[in-house]
């Protein structure tokens, strides 16, 4: 007998956390509720992460980063393509919750996961490039040469953009992960749904586990810890709200951290980002040589 498709339950997707490489629930267990942004309609649960997830985010963060940050920027270039062309495949996919997350038609929503893949090429091309755009030889009076390097800030919290849940996750992690950081993001809290989902292209492309790890749950109840924690070297607060960031920025005062503080205005994630964003997580590393034997 042949069963009809309204008898059929469907079958919902169950989002997880992406954190070293693998899909954990919530340690406590606990989830909340995503809705779409036009009638707040039911879309999932999604984990709702505690500070025992940011903690070991954290971990899975800064045992990446020597490998990481060692690889050539080109082997880094190659990798962030590879995600490019996994985001590509999954299009479909992302257009769907893109459109629920934020409210839009089909077509703008898959005009914004098409920047979202462009925007990711576009970083993965600056990898090898952006050391000769912010180093090089410094003149000196001496038989030395004196030399100049970028080199990445170690482990970087991200706190995504609250109101482009793909165009601008992509737009503040690429340029982190693209100079040779890691990064612990927290994703928008009303809708978490296209970041989680792009832990699932991570895993699948080419990018080691613990360089990216992604948490869902309430900004405020997790930025804290991270912004606090001794093993996180710079905290960019674009999805915090203002006064959130600044008590965040004055908690990460104490362990000296590099902090971006949000826009005063409503960013406009589809312009040209310029490298303001591939600079704040490097420095500058200055080396002297003598010249010859």
């Amino acid at each position: 007998m042949k069963v009809s498709e309204q008898s059929r339950l469907a079958v919902f997707k169950t989002y997880k956390l992406y954190v070293g490489g693998k899909f954990p629930r919530s340690e406590s267990g606990r989830v909340y509720e995503v809705t779409d942004s036009k009638g707040g309609h039911w879309l999932a649960n999604a984990p709702l992460s505690s500070r025992k997830d940011a903690r070991d985010a954290v971990v899975a963060a800064r045992k990446a980063v020597p490998g990481w940050s060692g690889a050539t920027a080109y082997n880094r270039g190659q990798v962030l393509y590879r995600v490019a062309e996994m985001l590509e495949g999954r299009r479909e996919q992302f257009t769907r919750e893109v459109a629920d997350a934020e409210g839009l038609s089909k077509s703008k929503a898959a005009a914004v996961v098409d920047a979202a893949v462009d925007r990711w090429v576009w970083y993965a091309g600056w990898t090898d490039k952006i050391a000769q755009v912010v180093g090089g030889a410094n003149p000196v009076a001496g038989p030395f040469f004196n030399l100049s390097t970028p080199e990445p800030t170690g482990v970087v919290a991200v706190l995504a953009p609250q109101d482009s849940s793909l165009l601008g996750l992509v737009s503040v992690l690429a340029p982190v992960i693209a100079t040779g950081n890691a990064a612990v993001v927290v994703a928008a809290e009303r809708a978490p749904l296209p970041a989680l989902s792009f832990g699932e292209v991570l895993a699948t492309s080419d990018v080691p586990a613990g360089v990216v790890n992604i948490l869902s749950g309430r900004t405020a109840e997790l930025s804290a810890p991270l912004a606090s924690h001794q093993d996180v070297n710079a905290l960019d607060l674009t999805g915090a709200p203002a006064e959130l960031a600044a008590e965040l920025e004055a908690s990460a005062a104490d362990t000296l951290k590099r902090v971006r503080r949000p826009s005063p205005a409503a960013e406009d994630w589809t312009r040209d980002p310029g490298t303001s964003r591939l600079t704040a997580w490097l420095e500058t590393k200055t080396v002297w040589h003598p010249i010859g034997v």
